[in-house]
């Protein structure tokens, strides 16, 4: 479903400016530059016709089929909402808060249309999923920030529960306007027989997928070398299987850019 429904916030429909304003203190320099990975967020929907031809790109950028293309790491993360559930088929892997999400960043990024299937890049420009040459050119262009230097632990306190703790620098300075380190539980290797709606008789897969997601922290006024820690606590959902799933970490502003980025995979037996 191309650009053209849902919600209008009247703001215009320029792209923000990708240039870094509002979280760090220092100008990104080449060794930056050629750092860590792109964070790429697709916001989609199983009642929408044109988002599994979305999640197909998304799936093919994630087994690296276009490394010769595009030789920039990503971290990849699907996020889908629930406003195309009232189609005839309720997504489910949507949530509202993803939908709040996409929201923010429609407000953000001075649009006038909420949509799927959307690409954000590095919380600084965004284009219809389905455009390749759009998230080529995008990710391509896009400011890199140095990985952090997380080290991770995970940990089950309960049959229903993951515990997820980190230690590390975040390798980019904050000022006093602060940033959030944000934590991504993600599975990969959905497939659900969709009965109705638009994509009514497909059998649809999906991979990436954010079940959970949760603030580590917040930091402000600390050096690109400062250790930090923090844990999250996610709750699982019936049947999850941790060799299908993995973990980002990355750093937002108050204005949505990221600043640096990492992933990890669940162990198999945890």
């Amino acid at each position: 479903m191309a650009p053209r429904l849902f919600s209008c916030f009247g703001r215009g429909s320029k792209s923000k400016d990708p240039s870094l304003d509002n979280a760090t203190t220092d100008q990104m320099t080449e060794e930056q530059r050629r750092g860590g990975a792109v964070v790429v967020e697709l916001f989609s929907s199983q009642g929408c016709a044109t988002s599994p031809e979305a999640e197909l790109f998304l799936s093919r950028l994630g087994r690296g089929d276009f490394g010769e293309d595009l030789e920039v790491p990503v971290i990849l993360l699907a996020f889908h909402v629930d406003y195309w559930d009232y189609m005839g088929w309720k997504d489910p892997f949507g949530s509202s808060q993803w939908t709040v999400r996409q929201k923010a960043y429609i407000e953000a990024l001075k649009l006038d249309t909420m949509f799927t299937p959307q690409v954000v890049i590095q919380g600084t420009t965004q284009c219809v999923g389905t455009d390749q040459d759009a998230v080529f050119s995008h990710i391509r262009s896009a400011a890199r920030c140095p990985a952090p230097t997380f080290q991770a632990t995970f940990q089950r306190p309960s049959p229903d529960s993951l515990q997820v703790s980190l230690t590390g620098a975040l390798r980019t300075k904050v000022d006093s306007r602060g940033a959030d380190v944000m934590v991504a539980l993600y599975e990969n290797g959905l497939v659900t027989d969709c009965p109705k709606g638009e994509n009514k008789g497909r059998v649809l897969s999906n991979d990436f997928v954010v079940r959970k997601f949760e603030k580590l922290c917040t930091v402000k006024d600390i050096s690109a070398k400062k250790t930090i820690s923090g844990t999250v606590n996610f709750t699982l959902w019936e049947g999850f299987n941790s060799s299908k799933c993995g973990v980002a970490v990355f750093v937002q502003n108050s204005s949505l850019q990221t600043f640096g980025a990492q992933n990890f995979l669940l162990p198999d037996n945890l």
